[in-house]
């Protein structure tokens, strides 16, 4: 598959601290991925430098173009939420949908529009009159109307309430997301988008340290909870994490044959959090021993 995002050796230091450690990434076209970790991990300077926001050492191209020689032409087909929406407090909501279709060639008003109908913002309203949450609402809105190959979203739903983040989700699967389309999400609830996610990279220290498909994490990675009874033999296997929960204890397993981990109970996928938790657990280890 072609890629629609290549980064080669993305190095970035802000004094002594060290952001980006010759990090390489490809994203296939049509997919939706996650970039999940920490605070202060890399994941905003990462999505930073692919939209052209940061200067990084390294070679970057997304939808085929430089983002930092031909900004202009990527623009065109990549769109961007930020984790703080910030709109100009003096216009109008109507006025700030007829600009923006004046001067993007991809918007499409009328899509605008049928977002905001399910929201309480009203087309007479100026921005500054609209409550935080409101302003991101208004700001998902225009850009999901419009129509760009790749689409960046960090912390999109930051400031929403519980209804409005699930509407959200759906309506960027189901009313937005096509197989043309690239999504890249960073977030710190993961519980509410790891349904939707076709790829997941895990973000630590500046460095990549998993970048598999969920149809690999599926086929990889085992949760099973296990008695008592059972604790000699699961160990015997080498889990890589072991939770303390009610009812038994969850074991982690990663590339255990299926056949061997079915004799110990039923296998579930684990929560990408209790995976991104183990992952960074066995590093931790790895640093220290």
């Amino acid at each position: 598959m072609t890629a629609i995002v290549q980064a080669r050796n993305l190095r970035k230091r802000y004094g002594t601290q060290t952001a980006l450690k010759n990090l390489h990434l490809d994203i296939p076209a049509g997919r939706i991925v996650g970039v999940i970790g920490p605070n202060g991990a890399g994941k905003t300077t990462l999505l930073q430098a692919l939209l052209g926001l940061r200067s990084v050492e390294g070679e970057i191209l997304v939808a085929g173009y430089n983002p930092k020689t031909e900004r202009s032409r990527m623009l065109e087909n990549v769109s961007f939420i930020a984790d703080t929406a910030t709109l100009p407090g003096w216009i109008k909501v109507a006025d700030l949908l007829r600009y923006t279709a004046a001067v993007h060639p991809r918007f499409d008003r009328a899509q605008a529009e049928n977002l905001l109908r399910h929201s309480k913002i009203k087309p007479y309203q100026r921005v500054k009159q609209l409550s935080k949450g409101m302003v991101t609402q208004l700001h998902l809105a225009l850009v999901m109307a419009i129509d760009a190959k790749v689409l960046v979203l960090d912390e999109p739903t930051l400031g929403l309430d519980i209804l409005y983040r699930k509407a959200f989700y759906d309506n960027l699967l189901h009313g937005y997301y096509d197989e043309e389309k690239t999504i890249v999400i960073t977030t710190h609830q993961v519980e509410e988008v790891e349904h939707i996610l076709t790829d997941v990279i895990f973000i630590d220290d500046g460095d990549i340290v998993l970048n598999e498909s969920v149809e690999t994490l599926q086929n990889t990675f085992y949760a099973i909870t296990i008695s008592a009874e059972q604790e000699a033999a699961a160990n015997a296997l080498g889990p890589i994490a072991v939770t303390r929960k009610l009812g038994g204890n969850e074991y982690l397993f990663a590339g255990v044959e299926r056949e061997q981990l079915a004799a110990l109970g039923e296998l579930r996928m684990p929560s990408l959090a209790d995976l991104f938790i183990a992952k960074l657990g066995k590093m931790q280890e790895s640093i220290h021993e």
